[in-house]
This record gives structure tokens, sequence and C-alpha cells, in this order.
């Protein structure tokens, strides 16, 4: 079976195995784009996870104006559009936040983490082509969550009772996909990945690092993100 194919095989198991979970308020709304938008994220597999990688970038889980809408890690709709090649129909959640509409490539909103994260990647590398082949960006976890007002809710903020099932599930998937893909560093964005990575990668040959989180939600991420970022990853040796 093609690589490509086995990443799809180990996201629709755990797409599949999440959703069925359920969530108790303050989370009124989930996501599962791995459903509606997964004709997108199976290009990105393809055209992305057909050979071995060096590097893998892991997130914590979709952003509402990321992946949410295009289903690709980080996918702010114009890098995923103009960088990565992926513009495809998406459909929409079975419940829909009527302040977090699915509007896939046509949503006019702009995550800046994912214009942070892949704007990086281009400026340093040029081509996607050339980034991938030797990084992979993944997210831990593949589910959105939000409240009632629309306010995204992380999944560290979940009570136990509902986290366990789903970091189980996902750890499982995140240790097949490093198996799969066989990475020398797993390199988290955020302290969230960072901890859950640990855990879930325990015993396996690869090494674990972290960096700033691009949201503009931290306050380090504001002011010369990629110049930290770009002086971590040269600090390890990675780049």
């Amino acid at each position: 079976m093609p690589l490509s194919s086995q990443i799809l095989e180990l996201a629709k198991a755990n797409r599949d195995t999440v959703g069925k979970l359920s969530f108790s308020k303050p989370v009124t709304h989930v996501y599962n784009p791995l459903v509606y938008a997964w004709r997108s994220f199976s290009i990105y597999a393809e055209k992305y996870a057909s050979t071995k990688k060096d590097i893998i970038f892991l997130g914590m889980n979709p952003g509402p104006w990321g992946m949410a809408q295009t289903g690709i890690p980080f996918g702010e709709v114009k890098m995923v559009k103009d960088w990565l090649g992926i513009a495809v129909s998406v459909g929409k959640p079975d419940t829909e936040h009527p302040r977090r509409p699915i509007e896939g490539f046509q949503c006019n909103r702009s995550e800046v983490s994912g214009t942070r994260l892949w704007g990086l990647f281009s400026e340093k590398f040029g081509s996607a082509d050339r980034f991938f082949t030797h990084h992979y960006v993944a997210n831990y976890c593949p589910l959105v969550f939000m409240e009632a007002s629309g306010r995204n809710r992380t999944p560290d903020k979940l009570p136990s009772k509902e986290s366990d099932p789903l970091y189980f599930a996902c750890d499982a998937h995140l240790r097949s996909l490093v198996e799969t893909l066989e990475p020398e560093w797993l390199i988290a964005i955020g302290t969230f990945a960072e901890k859950r990575a640990a855990l879930a990668l325990a015993g396996l040959q690869v090494k674990i690092s972290r960096i700033i989180h691009p949201s503009p939600a931290n306050p380090r991420a504001n002011s010369g993100w990629a110049r930290e970022v770009t002086t971590e990853l040269k600090g390890l040796g990675i780049w």
C-alpha cells in the first residue's frame, strides 16, 4: 500500500473513532473536518505524504478559520490555495454553529497561526514540494470544540471523562503516524502538543522538541515569531 494511502487509512480510523465520542456543555458543537473536508485532506496526504519524513510538525487541533474550513492542518485558506495548491469543494458539519459557518475555500476570514506557520515554510523553502521532501504537518486531534457563544474550547479544557478516550485514540493515531513516516524529529507546536507527543511516543526512536505556538493569543508570537522559531530550529540542527 502506498505510504499516502497508509496515512489516509490511519486518519480515517481516528476520525471515525473520535467521531463517536460524546461531549457535554459548555461544548455545544463539535466539528470533524476530516468528514466534511475529507477530499481536501486526501489531496494533501496524496501530494505531500508519499515519502518518509525527517521532521513532523504537530499542532493541537483545528482552528475555526483554518483546518475547520479547509481540512488541512493550520489550513489558512489563501496559503492552502496559493502555496499548497489545493482548492476543492468542502461540505458542512451535521450541526453548524451560526457564528462559525463552514464556507470552505470561500471563507474570507484568515487564520493567523496558519499564515505565520506556512508563511515561514514558504519563505524558507520556496516551494511546497521542497518543504515536504523532508517535512510534514499534522494535528494531534482532528476535532473542533465550540461553546454556545462560538468560542473555541481547546481539548485540554475538557473534563477527564471526555478527554481520556479522546487522548487514547489520538495518542494511538500519533504513534502510528510516527511509526509510518519514521521521522527523526517531532516538533510540537506549543506545549500541549509537546506533552501529548512525549506520552504517546514513549519508547520510540524519535526526538521531541517544541516551538512557540504562532497564535496571536500568545504574546511571544506577536513579535518576531518566524525569526525566533528559525533560531530555535537552527539551534537543534534541524534547519
